[in-house]
């Protein structure tokens, strides 16, 4: 796979399984340069968790503008000219960036967050229930499951916009914050 290491793009692949991300820049290594980055310029001061969580957000909202208007964009964004498409690159990194420094300022090992979110997603969300849906995991938990939900709160299944019938294409759906699904 062709690779730019000036602009962080990739040769277009019709296959997904072929897209791998570089394997030279850890989230340590992320983390650490940030960390000389601030250091260097005596700003460790102004990166506090709030202000940083704000600038993330802003980021994010730089990301968003990219697509805004645009519809629905394809794999790979063949929609997207070079520049845009090295944009988006760019505001991706201010946010993990940012990411990785609130993750340093709130003492969360990130990459073992990261697993152990996996794993949890694994269990409320088992292949062989949720194959092909995007409803919400209450929607096909049994009751005695949903008794006892994810750490210890109760679930419960049907009611508003979450129930058996909440598909609809994904409006009105309701989704648990953060559990990873669309």
């Amino acid at each position: 796979m062709a690779h730019s290491l000036l602009n962080g793009l990739t040769a277009d692949s019709p296959d997904d399984e072929e897209f791998r991300f570089s394997s030279d820049l850890s989230l340590e290594d992320i983390r650490s340069e940030q960390h000389r980055f601030c250091i260097e310029r005596d700003w460790l001061n102004h990166h506090q968790p709030r202000s940083v969580l704000l600038a993330m957000v802003g980021e994010v909202g730089e990301l968003a503008e990219l697509f805004q208007w645009r519809g629905e964009v394809s794999t790979g964004l063949p929609e997207f000219s070079a520049h845009d498409k090295m944009r988006v690159g760019e505001e991706m990194s201010d946010v993990l960036i940012y990411l990785i420094d609130l993750a340093k300022q709130c003492r969360i090992d990130l990459p073992s967050a990261v697993k152990d979110k996996i794993r949890k997603n694994a269990l409320k969300y088992p292949a062989n229930k949720v194959c092909g849906s995007a409803d919400k995991y209450t929607s096909y938990m049994d009751e005695e499951e949903s008794a006892g939900g994810e750490d210890g709160v109760k679930v419960v299944v049907g009611g508003a916009g979450g129930g058996a019938g909440g598909g609809g294409g994904g409006v009105g759906r309701e989704r648990e914050e953060g559990d990873g699904s669309e």
